[in-house]
């Protein structure tokens, strides 16, 4: 039966069409790089699991995010649009609810659609924004409240609570569904030992006390890590919210197996992000010493002014190394942090084997796509700084992405460069489904099947949430990314850099003001500002002639 067909299908025919539909599990982990992984060359960390989807499924090798941050990437994944046009420019902006997602299509053709674990479409803190409001002229009148956006009533169309902490931490918080499309959500908010919404409702129904196990202030002694943001957590493995995200799914499949229902089912991990905290066995898992730390760390040249600045906040010490903004770090301290989120990384993996070993037994295997990937990466001791900000290094912009699927039986690489704009309309279509009208990712899905590689631009898109770089507001950054070349420009400032990512990999060298770079800083530019305008929004579409 074809897809026009499905409107005017009798129930039984329906259901017998679900039924041959394929089902889609997306893996995401929160912050992990792409090199975080062992099917993409790390020689240290152990991912059998994630790395046997992608023996027998498709691995992209240049995969980067619309946006390197959480709100806004996660925001693009569900939409398949960049951040200037789906209104998540940064952090501290929910998704618009009014917003169509590539889980509302699905819902509305069938698809049971389900969230277990992070989603991050609205702010989780309950804190104001880092971002400084603009000075008004005193010898103005300020629009009243309800005119104060480009927008009336911005934020009048529904519930824009369902993730803050306040609304979860005095009882379980019932999420208005469907939740950006989802019909069945398991919320997980904030990250490592402290997560909150639904997990901490689940552990204090098995723990009378679990605020005493959680947190830097109840962390067990352990001296020999010296990193910001690292303590040895209290919370055992079984109570974890890797162990929680792994729990919950089973137990969805489990119920999907006998719903006769195809199923559409975002498992979401909050780890391996900061502070890192792995459980148990995790914590040491990985030896520091042991541990190789980036080239570009003990680079003694010429640094970006950006870098340098956060290298004199941290030698001066007025870096604030216990936030989300990225700081300076020793080598001692970056091979600690890639130790601990090699100990992360490797309970997901196992909780990823459980589940895919459980699809197996359910007979779910051959009818569902997995899909891994991850919201953005973090600079993990590149150029001697830890976490993200609008520096657009590969390991904070480049992520995994794996697809398997059923129906393609040669597993491969694909070097082709993609972005997570592309993970909707390429679920859709395997769905046998059109896109919105205005979504800009395009499928890969051709691609996956053997179709020829393009030469591709990706865009990357950040504002700051908050003042860095030693600047006194946040910066604006975008970047143009090909398979060998980078450029990033900066709105607030006259810096630039280009990179050339095959001979110089770890991006040392900017090239900007090389005389031998001329023409290809103005190619790069020339893509930058046709990629831009291509995206430029379309919606909504004409209502008429005029």
């Amino acid at each position: 039966m074809g897809k026009g067909d499905c409107g005017i299908a009798h129930h039984s025919e329906m259901r017998k069409v679900q039924t041959m539909r394929s089902n889609f599990i997306l893996f995401t982990t929160d912050q992990q790089r792409a090199d975080h992984v062992g099917c993409y060359g790390n020689p240290v960390l152990r991912t059998p699991h994630i790395d046997s989807i992608a023996a027998t499924g498709q691995r992209f090798d240049h995969f980067y995010v619309a946006s390197p941050v959480c709100m806004a990437n996660r925001a693009s994944l569900m939409t398949g649009c960049m951040p200037s046009v789906h209104g998540v420019r940064s952090n501290g902006i929910p998704l618009p609810l009014r917003r169509t997602t590539m889980c509302d299509l699905l819902r509305a053709a069938g698809y049971h659609t389900a969230l277990i674990g992070k989603a991050h479409l609205q702010n989780m803190t309950g804190r104001p924004p880092e971002a400084p409001r603009p000075q008004i002229n005193n010898a103005l009148v300020p629009p009243p409240y309800e005119l104060s956006e480009s927008e009336k009533g911005m934020w009048a169309d529904g519930s824009y609570e369902n993730e803050d902490l306040r609304c979860w931490s005095q009882h379980r918080h019932n999420v208005e569904r469907p939740y950006y499309g989802f019909d069945h959500v398991e919320i997980c908010t904030m990250h490592g030992d402290v997560v909150h919404g639904d997990y901490y409702w689940w552990l204090k129904d098995r723990v009378a006390d679990a605020d005493s196990l959680r947190g830097p202030n109840n962390a067990a002694p352990d001296e020999r890590y010296v990193l910001p943001q690292a303590y040895r957590t209290r919370v055992p493995e079984e109570l974890y919210p890797t162990r929680y995200i792994e729990e919950r799914t089973l137990a969805y499949l489990d119920q999907a197996a006998d719903a006769h229902q195809p199923f559409m089912l975002h498992c979401s991990f909050p780890d391996p992000h900061h502070p890192f905290t792995p459980p148990g066995r995790y914590w040491n898992m990985y030896d520091p010493a042991q541990i190789s730390v980036p080239p570009s760390l003990a680079h003694n040249g010429k640094r970006t002014p950006a870098v340098e600045a956060l290298h004199r906040e941290r030698r001066d010490g007025t870096a604030n190394v216990n936030s989300t903004t990225p700081f300076a770090v020793t080598e001692r301290e970056a091979r600690e942090a890639i130790a601990l989120t090699y100990g992360m990384i490797a309970m997901i993996d196992d909780a990823i084997g459980n589940i895919l070993s459980r699809l197996a037994k359910l007979g779910l295997s051959e009818n569902t796509v997995i899909i891994f990937t991850s919201d953005h990466g973090d600079f993990m001791g590149d150029h001697g700084l830890m976490l993200k900000a609008a520096l657009h290094y590969r390991g904070l912009i480049r992520v995994p992405f794996i697809w398997c699927d059923p129906q393609i039986s040669s597993p491969g690489t694909i070097g082709m460069p993609a972005s997570t704009i592309d993970i909707a309309p390429t679920i859709l279509e395997r769905a046998g489904l059109a896109a919105y009208w205005g979504i800009q990712g395009e499928s890969l899905l051709s691609t996956l099947r053997g179709a020829p590689e393009r030469d591709r631009t990706v865009i990357v898109e950040e504002d700051g949430h908050a003042p860095t770089f030693g600047l006194s507001i946040p910066v604006r950054a975008r970047s143009a990314v090909t398979q060998r070349h980078r450029l990033t420009i900066y709105a607030e400032t006259d810096w630039v850099e280009l990179y050339d990512l095959e001979a110089d990999p770890h991006e040392i060298t900017n090239l900007d003001e090389e005389v031998s770079a001329i023409s290809r800083r103005a190619d790069m530019f020339e893509r930058l500002a046709r990629r831009l305008t291509e995206l430029a929004d379309r919606q909504p579409f004409p209502t008429g002639r005029a």
